[in-house]
């Protein structure tokens, strides 16, 4: 018997069952379609996250003061001091994998204009910021280098800022507002970035030339951190490597010594936030494959119930010449086309569902996934239909013609 009559065969006995057939096709629809949108969502989160960490700066680096020991006790990085502007200019100076590097100082307090206030952090940075941070300028200008020389009282603000201290729409560019009861001079204003993945508002920001919140505000000489960018992602660790020799040499640390800074980079945040990403898409892609398997078992008891309805007609075809292959085969082609088409419409209403979806999150939908599910359920159609029909195959004739 040639495949095509078996084929004719098979969608002969399918179509004589329809509704039979449809319940059995709907564990592999709900599967393929489970499987389907919860990759896409998986992978929509991922590309969210990285798309945030782009938005901070993907190639950033963090230098800050390290921990250290201090008469016995252990002092935190943030009340060290040992990160200086030697430290920012020999970096400027000796690196080859940075194209951007700026000290930085911050300052917490009140931000007043008139009857409006907000508390807020200052941020003392140069020029280089913007372009580490991803940040650019929407209205009015950047302070220039010779503010930063001469600790000129001016800053730039974000979105978050302006809507809280000019709730009336002023045009904050010019405007004087006051920080710890110092005139700054609004010279500039962000365009808006929002919230990143870590829920921070990148808007809620003041920025002011370093050496101005060094002696007008804070009255330090060293700095709290210093940001820097690498010239491509994947030239990270050598920069690492290369700052770590700069600062252990200029703070005369000896070979057995601990570093009194540490470096971190946006890489490392990336790949650890990827990771977490990943397992959760293969944990939410498990859950849904459970649906395949449930859906692969429905096959299997239903050609069950198929073989034993069948018996006669079995034995009646192996008596007229039908060889074991054949019925197998026969069997075969109804297991694999309950699979295949359910598969099929599992694949439209999971491109279905996560078009939806996309609406109110970020999905992304993957060829290989669509590929994959619909392979998974052609498998599993066969693996599911074999034994079946494997079964129905081994039949004896006289005693399928006999059956009742």
């Amino acid at each position: 018997m040639n495949i095509v009559n078996q084929l004719k065969i098979a969608l002969k006995a399918l179509s004589n069952n329809k509704m039979r057939g449809f319940l059995t096709m709907l564990g592999i629809i709900i599967g393929v379609a489970s499987v389907i949108t919860m990759l896409a969502i998986g992978q929509g989160s991922s590309k969210s996250i990285q798309s945030q960490i782009s938005e901070m700066g993907s190639n950033l680096i963090m230098i800050q003061p390290g921990a250290d020991m201090r008469g016995g006790v252990r002092q935190s990085g943030s009340s060290m001091e040992t990160l200086k502007l030697t430290d920012y200019e020999s970096i400027v100076k000796d690196t080859r994998y940075l194209t951007a590097v700026s000290p930085i100082v911050n300052a917490s307090g009140q931000v007043v204009f008139g009857s409006n206030n907000k508390p807020g952090t200052i941020y003392g940075v140069n020029q280089d910021y913007l372009e580490i941070r991803r940040y650019s300028i929407e209205d009015g200008d950047m302070f220039s280098e010779q503010d930063i020389l001469s600790a000129a009282k001016v800053c730039i603000v974000g979105k978050t800022v302006i809507d809280e201290l000019f709730p009336n729409g002023e045009n904050p560019v010019g405007q004087v507002v006051r920080f710890q009861k110092i005139p700054f001079r609004i010279v500039g204003v962000l365009k808006s970035k929002g919230f990143n993945s870590m829920g921070m508002d990148q808007d809620d920001v003041i920025l002011a030339p370093y050496t101005t919140i060094q002696k007008r505000v804070l009255a330090i000489t060293h700095l709290h951190s210093i940001n820097a960018s690498v010239i491509k992602e994947e030239y990270s660790e050598a920069a690492i490597g290369e700052i770590s020799e700069i600062l252990r040499q200029n703070h005369k640390l000896k070979s057995g010594d601990s570093d009194d800074f540490n470096i971190r980079s946006m890489e490392e945040i990336s790949s650890m936030m990827t990771s977490v990403t990943g397992m959760l898409t293969i944990l939410l892609a498990s859950v849904a494959g459970i649906s395949l398997i449930v859906g692969g078992i429905g096959i299997m008891n239903i050609m069950y119930v198929s073989v034993t309805e069948r018996t006669r007609e079995i034995g009646l075809r192996m008596s007229i010449g039908a060889r074991g292959i054949d019925i197998l085969t026969q069997f075969l082609i109804e297991a694999i086309l309950i699979s295949i088409t359910g598969g099929a419409i599992g694949v439209l209403f999971g491109v279905g569902i996560s078009m939806i979806i996309n609406m109110m999150f970020t999905v992304s939908i993957q060829v290989w996934s669509i590929i994959l599910s619909f392979v998974v359920c052609t498998v599993t159609g066969i693996f599911f239909g074999w034994y079946p029909a494997k079964k129905a195959s081994q039949l004896d004739p006289i005693e399928a013609i006999r059956y009742e």
